[in-house]
């Protein structure tokens, strides 16, 4: 199955944070937050403006970015996890 968002909508895959801390102590599943950085996986055409006019997205498939602790709604797709977010819960691009 293949999700293509609408709108100003993203689909985004969450990045791994490290397992050890830099003195070396692994943080234990139970002690670990969700991530807060993951990878543009698809992306929406964009919304309509105020004035009816398309709004290009500022992000693209395949963009790592930082985006809000609590955004979006979780799916689950063939296994995987997912979030779908407003592009306007992305705080940041990571170059």
């Amino acid at each position: 199955m293949k999700l293509k968002p609408l709108h100003d909508r993203v689909l985004v895959k969450r990045l791994e944070e490290e397992e050890k801390t830099a003195g070396g102590i692994i943080i234990p599943d139970s002690a670990k937050e969700k991530p807060i950085k993951g990878e543009v996986v698809a992306a929406g055409p964009g919304k309509c403006g105020t004035d009816g006019k398309k709004v290009e997205m500022s992000v693209k498939k395949g963009d790592k970015v930082l985006f809000n602790k609590y955004a979006g709604t979780e799916v689950k797709v063939d296994g995987d996890e997912f979030l779908v977010m407003r592009e306007d819960d992305i705080l940041a691009i990571i170059d």
